[in-house]
């Protein structure tokens, strides 16, 4: 059974006729490239048995795409109007996979399970808008531990830090909060001339695997606040970096030791798991 896809003709006089403009507020650049669209779901690797959670479906380019590989595909939407949308345009264009399509209006930076349907999502695969692209994906690795699988395209940038290991120039706070999740990786770029607007920056795809977080007797927050710590004056040694969150400087040099950490590196050369060694010791 084949699926119509949106051109990039189809996308304009859609978002013409919604009287929709995609704002910068929102993040929204429209994917109106078919071939992009089939590209991001081979390279998510999905499951026939998958449910994914799409975040920002926008006027539905993905979601066309997405829904004869899949079981079922949670579209979460902020914008009323393109959540009211979406179903109309898979019944128009994909209409035998239109019952395995649920919409919810809602912020995905603040959606919590309850509100999804009781099917959890398996796999979450977006074209999630640059300005909230990593709270958004940590915040559904967390509530949702049901998901195996991520494919995200986001800002290249972003997918930089996020897949960034130890010792790396752009390895910070999104590299490791991510590592605690899943194992993290690069899955090639996305030219800017695939989306309407065209950005003034490069995108690129990140793939994640849901990984057990580090052996740990120290809470998830409690080795986030280390983090945070840490990168809050990345230039400073751990010892001087962590002097607030220890209390002292002698205190998180203590701690430090106790970790079997170096007190004069600095945040950029340490793993997720060196960090979770380091919560363990607060004093």
């Amino acid at each position: 059974m084949s699926v119509s896809l949106l051109g990039p003709v189809e996308i304009r006089e859609l978002a013409e006729r919604l009287g929709v403009r995609p704002t910068k507020k929102l993040g929204q650049n429209f994917v109106i490239d078919a071939g992009t669209v089939r590209r991001i779901v081979r390279v998510a690797d999905l499951r026939p048995d998958d449910v994914v959670i799409e975040v920002g479906p926008g006027l539905g380019s993905l979601t066309l795409a997405l829904l004869p590989e899949v079981r079922g595909v949670v579209a979460v939407e902020i914008d009323p109007v393109l959540a009211a949308q979406l179903p109309l345009t898979v019944a128009k264009h994909a209409p035998e996979f239109a019952d395995r399509l649920t919409v919810v209006p809602a912020d995905a930076m603040r959606v919590l399970p309850g509100e999804l349907p009781e099917e959890k999502p398996t796999a979450l695969v977006a074209n999630l808008p640059y300005n909230v692209s990593v709270p958004v994906v940590l915040h559904l690795l967390e509530t949702l531990p049901s998901l195996r699988a991520v494919l995200i395209m986001v800002q290249s940038e972003v997918a930089d830090r996020l897949a960034a290991g130890p010792g790396s120039k752009v390895y910070g706070i999104p590299s490791l909060k991510a590592a605690w999740y899943a194992d993290v990786r690069r899955a090639g770029p996305v030219g800017r001339t695939v989306f309407w607007p065209i950005p003034n920056v490069d995108s690129g795809l990140v793939a994640m695997t849901r990984r057990q977080p580090p052996e740990t007797t120290a809470s998830r927050e409690a080795v986030f606040a280390v983090v945070d710590a840490a990168f809050a004056q990345r230039r400073k040694t751990l010892r001087a970096a962590l002097a607030s969150w220890a209390g002292t400087a002698a205190a998180a040099e203590q701690a430090l030791r106790a970790a079997g950490v170096d007190p004069t590196l600095r945040g950029e050369q340490l793993s997720i798991e060196d960090f979770a060694r380091i919560a363990e010791k607060h004093p």
